[in-house]
């Protein structure tokens, strides 16, 4: 049986699903102004071998999984006005979000993850938010203050139990805004007044001038017009559990006078970048696009980039390096090398890596069964192992990219080598050394190391190559 550890409980729990015949799943998705940074992609990996795993159990037509984007924000508005000034705001935000969105999708896909069932976007629900607004200041919920619209947090007994925080340790964690209209410190804004020339709508509750929602409300809304009142999974990054997770629950129970939002809360780990936390400040701001189009002198192929992440457990901490990295490059070129020429997979997957998945999504224990399998030579079930975690087991898709003299890139492609190891063995076997020789220093020149050893059963002399860094 599947069991996942619910943040809510803090502890593993067997997965029941509402409805087997409709598993419902949501992961708070990016607020497009910017290159999503790897440790955006982490959640977006995590869930997606989640989203996989649920296809595998209840089948593809019964599991629904919606990943949101966030196209209204005080950070969009800022990025917009800085790219584009000559625009009027509203323009410029279309074009940044348009722009962000269309990256945000090819580096995911790059990374192998799998499309969400449904997308959907702030500023397409505006009406369910202002409707969701509206019934929790019928309900005393919430209230209008100065155009604004606020949750009362004091109407929600149990507000604190997902991040187990008292409420000093959530005042200070919220960054609390000192507002005078405020009934208490803790109170979250719902709606707000939108500044001359930002993103605006009519206001709910009665309010004349038009504004905009707060960021809270959006997933509440968009989780309940797509999976309904309550269902199974809600994740995201474990930055989210509070204040953004705490106020979605305390939005959607009171509003929909339901005991729960979601029965499972599941948050992945921090990233932090060659042991210190990322920051731009630091010159550790790793994107994933950084990550695809050159990084430390090379452009990393995604499927490098997804299982260097899955050799972590995404409940823990990872630390992005690399070193790390560079393994991961390795074991995969290794693994689909060896996989060339071997028939496709017809085996299903194989019973000590789905048990490590069913475990709380326990990919380094996945990825030791995994090993296993190559040492043993179980061709079929590493392929369909590989792919049912969203690899594709194909050598010439996880090429790398060095940067050469001159600014210039060379590919490293997996038949060119083998021609010139090839050319380099019957120069050899000529005894023509020099040529050999040349194209040794070719190949290193293309970021190739080549290994020469004898076979210890035949004595024959092999020639074993890898990428180097």
């Amino acid at each position: 049986m599947l069991t996942l550890y619910n943040t809510l409980s803090r502890k593993k729990e067997p997965f029941r699903p509402l409805d087997a015949g409709n598993v419902r799943i949501y992961v708070c998705g990016p607020t497009v102004y910017d290159f999503a940074h790897i440790g955006n992609a982490r959640p977006v990996i995590v869930f997606d071998v989640l989203y996989r795993l649920l296809r595998h159990l209840y089948g593809p037509e019964h599991v629904t999984y919606v990943r949101n984007i966030t196209d209204v924000d005080d950070k969009i508005n800022a990025r917009a006005a800085e790219e584009y000034p000559e625009l009027p705001l509203n323009e410029a935000i279309r074009l940044v979000t348009a722009k962000t969105e269309q990256q945000f999708h090819a580096d995911m896909a790059a990374l192998g993850a799998l499309p969400p069932t449904v997308e959907p976007r702030a500023t397409q629900h505006i009406a369910e938010m202002k409707a969701m607004i509206e019934r929790l200041v019928e309900r005393g919920c919430a209230y209008v203050a100065e155009g604004h619209v606020l949750f009362h947090v004091a109407a929600m007994p149990d507000y604190g139990k997902l991040s187990g925080r008292s409420l000093d340790e959530m005042i200070a964690g919220a960054r609390v805004e000192v507002a005078p209209f405020k009934k208490d410190p803790m109170d979250f804004v719902l709606w707000k007044p939108s500044k001359p020339g930002e993103p605006s709508w009519p206001s709910p509750c009665g309010i004349a001038e038009p504004g905009r929602p707060g960021w809270h409300i959006e997933c509440s809304a968009m989780a309940a017009a797509h999976l309904g009142q309550t269902f199974d999974i809600h994740g995201g990054g474990i930055d989210l559990v509070f204040p953004h997770h705490e106020n979605e629950i305390a939005q959607s129970r009171c509003a929909n006078a339901t005991p729960i939002m979601a029965q499972v809360w599941m948050h992945n780990g921090f990233l932090q970048v060659e042991g210190e936390k990322m920051a731009k400040s630091l010159g550790n701001f790793v994107t994933v696009h950084d990550l695809l189009t050159g990084w430390q002198g090379y452009a990393w192929p995604g499927e490098a980039l997804r299982f260097n992440m899955l050799r972590t457990h995404y409940r823990q901490p990872l630390d992005w390096t690399l070193v790390g990295l560079d393994e991961a490059h390795k074991t995969l070129w290794e693994w689909y090398g060896d996989l060339e020429g071997k028939p496709p997979a017809d085996e299903g997957i194989s019973g000590p890596v789905l048990d490590a998945l069913m475990d709380d999504l326990n990919t380094p224990k996945a990825i030791s069964a995994l090993h296993k399998l190559h040492s043993a030579g179980h061709w079929g079930h590493l392929r369909a192992a590989l792919q049912f975690l969203g690899f594709s087991g194909d050598h010439a898709k996880i090429t790398r990219t060095a940067s050469a003299a001159g600014g210039a890139s060379a590919h490293v492609s997996a038949e060119a080598v083998g021609e010139r190891i090839e050319a380099r063995n019957a120069a050899r076997a000529a005894k023509n050394f020099k040529e050999a020789d040349r194209i040794r220093d070719e190949l290193e020149k293309m970021g190739v190391t080549l290994k020469d050893a004898k076979d210890p059963k035949t004595g024959e002399l092999v020639t074993t190559w890898e990428v180097a860094r």
